[in-house]
């Protein structure tokens, strides 16, 4: 038996994704969730060989939902939008169905997930792919995973981000994040308030209240609120300079 849960935050979307596994003996529905919080306490205690994944929901989007997890079985992201699919598939997923989907269109993706499902010789667990390519729209929060706890950081309240290796630490009012992304990713899925002014820094220009000179082609950036001092490169000062019409 195939060990299903269904994530998704409208109770008719769940009932149809019901309806259609009905038709499948070989598939069993394991639970359900309704947000993405409630989804990643399920996954882990359940372990399913596969999830049907919507994308957009009010706490943690299905993408947040998967990065905040160490391993996830197989996906298939069911959703009203067409324009993440892309990162879907970046993100290892096994199909993209379209919400409203015909019963055939889906039967195919089931088919397709239990013949991987089936096919592993392991547990059907994966890592998530690396994916720095810029998302259809501009970040509008980060979530992180601290512990045993999930905090949902909006991105106005960033103040600085740092480059740790393959991680970045995000800055913050709240304290110090550490998030498994790479610099280039938020360079490219940051809103223009953001500017990446040295290879190891990306600052939040609203957060900007003094810029100095610290020695030849380097520059010291002071933050309101914030006791750190974030360096800037020439070429970086030069990225803030036409961004702030300085």
């Amino acid at each position: 038996m195939v060990k299903v849960i269904v994530v998704d935050d409208e109770l008719p979307a769940r009932e149809f994704i019901k309806h259609l596994l009905a038709h499948h003996p070989s598939v069993t529905l394991a639970g359900e969730a309704d947000n993405g919080f409630d989804a990643i306490k399920l996954i882990r205690d359940l372990r399913p060989d596969l999830v049907f994944m919507d994308i957009q929901m009010p706490k943690l989007t299905g993408f947040e939902t998967l990065e905040l997890m160490d391993e996830i079985p197989e996906v298939i992201f069911f959703t009203a939008y067409d324009n993440y699919a892309l990162r879907a598939f970046e993100m290892n997923a096994i199909d993209y169905l379209l919400k409203p989907c015909s019963r055939e269109r889906f039967d195919a993706a089931l088919h397709k997930a239990i013949a991987r499902i089936e096919g592993n010789a392991l547990p059907p667990a994966q890592t998530l792919a690396s994916n720095d390519n810029a998302a259809p729209e501009p970040l509008a929060r980060i979530a992180v995973k601290q512990r045993s706890q999930i905090h949902v950081i909006p991105i106005g309240d960033i103040n600085y981000i740092e480059a740790d290796g393959d991680y970045v630490n995000l800055h913050t009012p709240q304290g110090v994040f550490l998030k498994e992304r790479t610099m280039k990713f938020f360079e490219n899925n940051l809103p223009k308030q953001f500017v990446r002014v040295h290879r190891s820094y990306i600052v939040n220009i609203d957060k900007i209240c003094k810029i100095e000179l610290y020695e030849k082609e380097a520059y010291h950036l002071h933050l309101r609120g914030c006791p750190d001092i974030v360096k800037a490169s020439n070429a970086g000062y030069k990225l803030l300079r036409a961004q702030i019409n300085l």
